[in-house]
């Protein structure tokens, strides 16, 4: 083993030593399909996807069909009869700005090559945020994205009857552009193999709550980096989005088009160190070590590190 074991139970890969884990697992991407999933200023590059990515899926794939066996045996043995295994859930957190979107779309992509689990899907908490009327209605607006800006008994209500092995969930859908959740526009979830789950505050618990949405992963993975260098990420994110998505009339952020660019970094600093930065402190970083792996990305957003839960 290239790794060494940490003092808070984790094995420690350089990302060298991680990269070497992906034994023969083939690589499934074509440059064209890894263009079309990179972020706006996200540099991911086919040699992440060998070094990080794979080894990743060999690592979940050897998880699942243990997993399947397991609930195969013990079910069947103790009920006796065949049940038919829930999906199987990818729990993916971190900050706003450190690239989770991106990850998240990858890994989907990576993960439904594997001819044992070819229906995975992906969904994020954005869809479970509380529309823009009842935020506004409650003063929350400048608390989107805190634990108490989403509606967690219709996501917790979702991930219970996933795992129950419901067909056809109804997910609200969220637009960036508008800011809000899109009325009448659902995604579908049927039954999928593996559900990709994303969002900010997937690993937090609730002291008053006797279920939390982590309770239904079945793997968790915490996306992390440097305070400094997602703040910088999501600066530069903002000035390319203020140069793309909000010249569309319908942007949310529309009025802001304009700008010049020392007040649109002014602005986009505020919304970070106001909103952003707060809720990372509070309500995101402390959940970190609750994760199975931390992958820890350096200033170029490349991943360096891999921590993987030894205990």
């Amino acid at each position: 083993m290239d790794g060494t074991i940490d003092r808070d139970g984790y094995i420690a890969f350089p990302r060298e030593a991680w990269s070497k884990l992906r034994a023969n697992t083939p690589l499934p991407l074509q440059d064209a399909e890894l263009e079309k999933l990179r972020g706006l200023n996200e540099p991911i590059s086919m040699a992440d996807v060998e070094d990080v990515y794979l080894p990743l899926a060999r690592l979940l794939n050897l998880h699942i069909q243990a997993a399947r066996g397991l609930h195969a045996t013990v079910l069947a043995n103790f009920l006796g009869t065949p049940v038919p295994p829930a999906p199987y859930v990818i729990g993916i957190a971190g900050s706003v700005g450190v690239g989770k979107s991106t990850f998240a779309r990858l890994l989907r992509a990576v993960l439904a090559r594997w001819p044992t689990h070819p229906r995975v899907d992906l969904i994020t908490t954005d869809g479970f945020l509380l529309p823009t009327a009842v935020l506004q209605a409650r003063g929350l607006m400048e608390r989107k994205g805190f634990p108490e800006s989403y509606d967690q008994r219709r996501m917790l209500a979702f991930l219970a009857a996933l795992k129950a092995g419901e067909p056809n969930l109804r997910v609200p859908i969220y637009s960036h552009k508008i800011y809000d959740i899109v009325p009448d526009r659902v995604d579908i979830v049927d039954r999928p193999d593996i559900l990709v789950f994303e969002g900010l505050n997937v690993l937090q618990t609730i002291p008053s709550a006797s279920v939390v949405a982590s309770d239904f992963f079945d793997f968790s993975i915490y996306l992390d980096a440097r305070t400094e260098d997602i703040e910088h990420w999501f600066i530069e994110r903002f000035l390319l989005l203020q140069r793309s998505a909000f010249q569309d009339p319908s942007s949310y952020f529309h009025a802001l088009r304009d700008l010049p660019e020392p007040d649109a970094r002014a602005r986009a600093r505020g919304i970070w160190q106001r909103i952003n930065l707060p809720n990372l402190v509070q309500n995101i970083l402390p959940t970190r070590e609750r994760a199975r792996l931390i992958l820890q990305k350096g200033a170029t957003h490349t991943i360096d590190t891999v921590r993987l839960r030894n205990v």
